[in-house]
């Protein structure tokens, strides 16, 4: 069966030549600015780098989306990463693009790989010279999420993809260490049956190998046969969570689902029998809202308007009937788009019928979040949050030091995006923190006043039972 081959022939021209102009801007000298993080559920199309850094601001403008995805970094040819194999990770008119981005509540992932050039994980020939190559990324460009695009020779690549998971699976902890959070993404290949083996087979290795994936994003494109494209991605969808499940075992239904993203290729597709129309990015978009899937993106950003003729296939136009930007609106429903509705606010009540406090009503960095009597203070004034955060009193509750293991206590901090401070409703009333798998825990169990809050396996007992605000 072809695989996605993110019209390779068409592009690698135009990725030249786009390449070399930007690489001609000035180079930026400082890291981009942090970014606020991402919410539970989000589209984040991918954003072909070869083109102009305003496509950011554009889509933006147009639609409310305030999620991307780079495509790709890729080596220049030795173990360096670059966008698009020739321009500059520092470049001036991307970083001003990300810096504009995030200071109007957006977010950006970057993806290493896809179709074209040469994977880094197949450049770098050692787990020490890869890891020093991501970092220098994600310090760079202030990443909360780097997205994996392996596929065609680099995921039958085995040692690569080993050398690939020890690298990531060292910087995350290394991170995680110094109170950051790393979410790794993998973007695989698949059909509607599900992932095949080598893709399973890299992530047991992941797995194996201590690797934290958030997320598993299927590329929903190119199976083949003509198939309705709607059906077909959900169906990929529903095998992927039967496979998640058959990796990593202890994780509940929600959490499994919480682990995918879905990336069909917009309009016609390289198989050009196949056609993804805006229907059936509606039927996708409302599969993933009701089941909790993460993260839906597309191929690509710059195709996202209707051709000349309908039945076009091209790397600037759909090929399908739509307007502007059709698909980046219709996916963003996902996130709310722009509607700027309320957020829930109110008491977290919980075990002994107490409340989720925070201890002294205390702002300071590190202050105990605990049980205690419900007593309607701002000490217990709880926003559910659209990134997906807890907050009070103006900060947001907090794993300590980004910590995911039984025991680690639960506290108030400055809000900042990470996984640490991400939070959603698990099965049986639990609150479940994505980036661990693990639920918000009474320490004991015990309903005494001032019982400390941390995180413990789920295991739906009262003192894992939370009622948030509606």
């Amino acid at each position: 069966m072809r695989r996605p081959s993110r019209l390779t022939a068409l592009l690698a021209p135009l990725a030249l030549a786009a390449g070399t102009l930007l690489a001609a801007a000035p180079a930026a000298h400082a890291a981009a600015n942090p970014g606020p993080g991402f919410p539970a559920q989000y589209a984040a199309p991918y954003v072909e780098t070869w083109g102009s850094p305003a496509a950011l601001a554009n889509a933006r403008n147009a639609t409310g989306l305030k999620y991307f995805t780079l495509a790709f970094v890729i080596s220049d040819g030795s173990c360096n990463a670059t966008f698009n194999g020739n321009t500059a990770i520092t470049d001036a008119g991307w970083q001003s693009a990300i810096n504009s981005l995030r200071a109007a509540g957006g977010d950006v992932i970057a993806s290493f790989g896809g179709a074209s050039g040469t994977e880094l994980g197949q450049a770098c020939t050692t787990v020490s010279s890869l890891k020093a190559q991501y970092k220098r990324v994600v310090d760079t460009l202030n990443l909360t999420k780097i997205d994996l695009d392996i596929e065609g020779g680099a995921l039958g690549d085995t040692t690569a993809n080993d050398r690939r998971n020890q690298a990531l699976a060292q910087l995350q902890q290394e991170y995680a260490a110094a109170g950051r959070n790393l979410a790794v993404h993998y973007t695989l290949p698949v059909n509607p049956t599900g992932l095949e083996s080598n893709s399973i087979s890299l992530l047991n290795n992941a797995k194996s190998r201590g690797l934290n994936v958030g997320v598993v994003n299927i590329m929903t494109m190119d199976y083949g046969p003509t198939l309705d494209m709607g059906k077909a991605a959900t169906d990929a969808a529903t095998a992927l969570h039967t496979q998640l499940g058959q990796i990593w075992t202890t994780k509940t239904s929600q959490q499994l689902w919480a682990m995918e993203g879905n990336t069909p290729m917009i309009g016609v597709n390289d198989s050009t029998n196949e056609v993804f129309t805006t229907a059936n990015a509606t039927t996708l978009t409302n599969f993933a809202r009701s089941n909790g899937i993460q993260l839906l993106a597309f191929w690509a950003l710059g195709r996202d308007k209707a051709c000349a003729t309908n039945g076009t296939l091209s790397d600037t136009c759909s090929g399908t009937p739509q307007s502007a930007y059709q698909f980046a609106s219709t996916f963003n429903g996902i996130t709310g788009g722009g509607t700027g509705n309320p957020r829930p606010t109110g008491r977290i009540s919980g075990y002994g019928g107490k409340c989720v406090d925070v201890a002294a009503a205390s702002s300071a960095n590190g202050t105990a979040v605990q049980l205690y009597d419900c007593n309607g203070t701002a000490a217990q004034n709880w926003t559910v949050a659209a990134d997906g955060s807890l907050q009070a009193l103006g900060k947001c509750l907090d794993a300590t030091g980004a910590g995911t293991a039984n025991g680690t206590q639960l506290q108030l901090w400055d809000c900042n995006g990470t996984g640490a401070q991400k939070w959603q409703p698990g099965s049986g009333s639990t609150l479940v923190n994505p980036v661990s798998g693990r639920c918000v825990d009474a320490t004991g169990p015990s309903s005494a006043n001032g019982t400390r809050l941390q995180l413990w396996d789920c295991f739906g007992a009262a003192n894992q039972q939370w009622l948030l605000p509606a």
